[in-house]
Parts: structure tokens; C-alpha cells; sequence
């Protein structure tokens, strides 16, 4: 049986997966979606290469304070540029980071170069994945209502 993804190392029968506590995310966030449990049977080069997964496509919502985005905590600006980048940094797609405050939305594609930098976009009422993600889309207008 596959347990969601925690804080918690993976059981020490299995090896170390590099990055899964990464000290350059935020808040201890993990990129593995899911955790080895006693009942899922990987071999050493399984765990290592699911250790290696990193998504396609990220979406992250950003906090408000009022009508202004917030600074504060994991689901702060900041700290959800850095999950962003490091989520480009390892491979994703396409990200989307929603800022609702605002009706923006940064879109982090693969990089380029070693810069990350994403493109801004204000005011969309629909995101579309394409070409990074095809048929991925995503309609804004009921998150911008709050």
C-alpha cells in the first residue's frame, strides 16, 4: 500500500533518497509525491529512480492577507517561488504559480538557461498547458471569485 508523502525520512530498509528533505526547499517540502510503506516491494534500483521523480506540471496557490498577496509562511510568495524554481530546476514542464490577490499567475517553463524567470500573465481567465503539457487547462474564473 502506497502512504501519502510526509515530513518523515523513508524507512531505513531502503536507501537514502537524495533531495527528498532537500534543506533548499521551503519549509521541508518534498517532491515526492509518495513514501515507501512495508507492503510496497521496490528493488534498491526501483526506490532509486521513484526517488528521482520530480511532476510534469505544478500548481501552487498562493496565500492573501486582505487584498494583497502574503509574504508569510509556506504558502507565502517567496517561499512558493523558490518551490517553483526548484521544481524547474528538477525537470518540471510546465508550473503555474496562482497569485488570486492579483488575478496573475507566473508560469514556469523549462529553463533555457540557468536563470529561472518566469513569465507573468494578469488577468486570464483560462491557462493552457500546451505545448509543455498537452491538453492540460485550467479555467480561473471561479479561484478569482474566491
Amino acid at each position: 500500500m502506497l502512504a501519502p508523502a510526509s515530513r518523515q525520512a523513508p524507512p531505513s530498509s531502503q536507501p537514502a533518497c537524495p533531495g527528498l528533505l532537500s534543506p533548499e526547499q521551503p519549509y521541508g517540502s518534498i517532491t515526492l509525491p509518495l513514501l515507501h510503506s512495508s507492503s510496497l516491494r521496490l528493488t534498491p534500483d526501483q526506490f532509486a529512480e521513484l526517488c528521482q521523480a520530480n511532476p510534469e506540471a505544478v500548481l501552487e496557490l498562493a496565500s492573501t492577507s486582505g487584498a494583497s498577496p502574503s509574504d508569510e509562511g509556506p504558502r507565502g510568495l517567496t517561499a512558493l517561488r523558490q518551490k517553483m524554481a526548484a521544481y524547474q530546476r528538477n525537470g518540471a514542464r510546465l508550473g503555474w504559480l496562482l497569485i488570486p490577490a492579483e488575478r496573475a499567475v507566473e508560469i514556469w517553463e523549462p529553463l533555457d538557461d540557468s536563470q529561472a524567470r518566469p513569465r507573468r500573465l494578469e488577468a486570464a481567465s483560462r491557462l493552457d498547458g500546451d505545448p509543455h503539457v498537452p491538453g492540460l487547462a485550467l479555467d480561473l474564473e471561479e479561484i478569482w471569485a474566491g
